[in-house]
């Protein structure tokens, strides 16, 4: 005779649920909906049926007494007090898999040329990081082919690295040189709260035919709701996280941090936070170290990540700019002043730094990259003496030195969009600049 366990039955039927769970929106409250009749939980997606029955899906972004709080992913249009709503019990998540790549898909994982995922591995937007401890140590460099960041800012396979910069002076092109010419098996470029003209440019002329086949870009433009420009930051993280899983070296591109955090700043304040640091809310500050520990080295794989910061009024030191320096393993400065002289990419190589490059790089590259840095200093402390002609040549041994070196200098850092130098050239040019 079979035994029948009556106690597992009696547990798997107290956990089932033999009623439809539905609540009606309250009221409407500029980016927000209250609903009453529902339990949720932070994050959950919920589906709100307007007049016409057409389903409006939200997510959970907080409580006001027993009522549950949401934030459309789409238009609110439609919405009036007594619509059903229908919590769906599960958090957003991202189908992943090959089938992505050369693909521009939305905020929230869906292809802009309405062509469904076949199939994909569902991977939750919201994840912890890697384990600190199981993640392996930064001992690779990763070439990027940009000569001035692999000679004077060397990056690893596995560091973060900020690209600060006001507007108009070079981020997006500095990114899409990265994406065509880094040494990696997969790029995904994220592209937060950009103007729609500015996303087919990139695409076509940053990017290129090129960069596109192993690339994956995730685009939520300016005019998305706040809460969908947030999610594409953690859709891009999730796609990158899915295949550094797979043994897989990853670069992830964002552009931009100062836009995750505003959209962040516009869901915090309408829920009823209170403003902080420039009007940003305390959650803003929370939110960037989840999102950038998330990147970096795990035990299977790497995701190497570049972040821009688009810097208010070119004040470096302004909250985000500050917040996001600290979290990350080094930053790239773009300068204007170097920009309107048509040096370019307009790095300041005085005021960037790469935290790993002294782990890196090799002892000859270090001292020839420390003595170019030093001259190009020297060159700049003395720059008006010397454009005045008020300088006498022998008055300081350094300072003529600055002046025989500082065009080869510029020439090794100066660089076209379109020209590619490997890693090892790069070195080789930087040393002979000396020899």
């Amino acid at each position: 005779m079979e035994f029948i366990d009556f106690a597992n039955i009696n547990k798997k039927i107290k956990e089932c649920d033999f009623y439809y769970k539905e609540g009606i929106v309250k009221k409407v409250i500029g980016l927000t909906i209250e609903v009453e009749g529902i339990r949720a939980f932070i994050g959950e997606v919920c589906n709100i049926y307007n007049e016409k029955n057409n389903a409006i899906t939200c997510e959970v972004v907080g409580f006001k007494e027993n009522n549950v709080i949401l934030m459309p992913l789409g238009e609110l249009i439609g919405i009036s007090p007594g619509c059903r709503v229908v919590p769906s019990g599960k958090a957003l998540n991202v189908k992943c898999s090959e089938e992505l790549f050369g693909k521009i898909i939305d905020g929230l994982g869906k292809p802009l040329d309405d062509e469904e995922l076949k199939e994909g591995t569902p991977y939750l937007l919201d994840s912890e990081p890697p384990d600190p401890l199981k993640r392996r140590r930064i001992k690779d460099v990763i070439p990027t082919g940009v000569r001035t960041i692999d000679g004077f800012l060397t990056c690893g396979e596995g560091q973060r690295i900020g690209i600060f910069a006001g507007s108009g002076v070079g981020k997006s092109t500095t990114l899409g040189m990265i994406a065509k010419y880094a040494e990696a098996d997969v790029n995904v470029i994220c592209l937060i709260g950009e103007r729609g003209r500015e996303v087919r440019d990139f695409i076509e002329r940053d990017l290129g035919e090129e960069g596109m086949k192993r690339s994956i870009v995730v685009c939520a433009t300016s005019d998305k709701p706040a809460l969908v420009r947030l999610k594409g930051a953690f859709t891009a993280t999730a796609i990158a996280e899915y295949f550094r899983d797979k043994g897989k070296k990853v670069i992830l591109m964002m552009d931009s941090v100062t836009r995750f955090a505003m959209a962040q700043r516009e869901i915090g304040l309408a829920i009823g936070e209170p403003p902080a640091t420039k009007g940003y809310t305390p959650s803003v500050f929370a939110m960037l170290p989840r999102l950038m520990e998330r990147a970096g080295m795990s035990d299977k794989g790497s995701i190497t990540a570049f972040y821009t910061v688009l810097v208010d009024g070119d004040d470096f030191n302004e909250p985000i700019a500050d917040a996001v320096r600290g979290i990350l393993d080094g930053h790239i400065v773009l300068s204007r002043a170097l920009a309107a002289k048509n040096h370019y990419p307009a790095i300041d190589v005085l005021s960037s730094i790469s935290r790993l490059m002294s782990e890196i790089a090799d002892k000859d590259h270090k001292a020839t990259a420390s003595l170019a840095r030093d001259l190009i200093a020297t060159y700049k402390d003395s720059e008006d003496l010397i454009n005045i002609g008020a300088y006498v040549k022998g008055s300081n041994k350094k300072v003529d030195m600055a002046i025989n070196y500082i065009d080869k200098i510029n020439s090794f850092l100066k660089q076209k969009v379109d020209e590619h130098t490997n890693f090892e050239d790069t070195v080789k040019w930087l040393k002979s600049i000396f020899t």
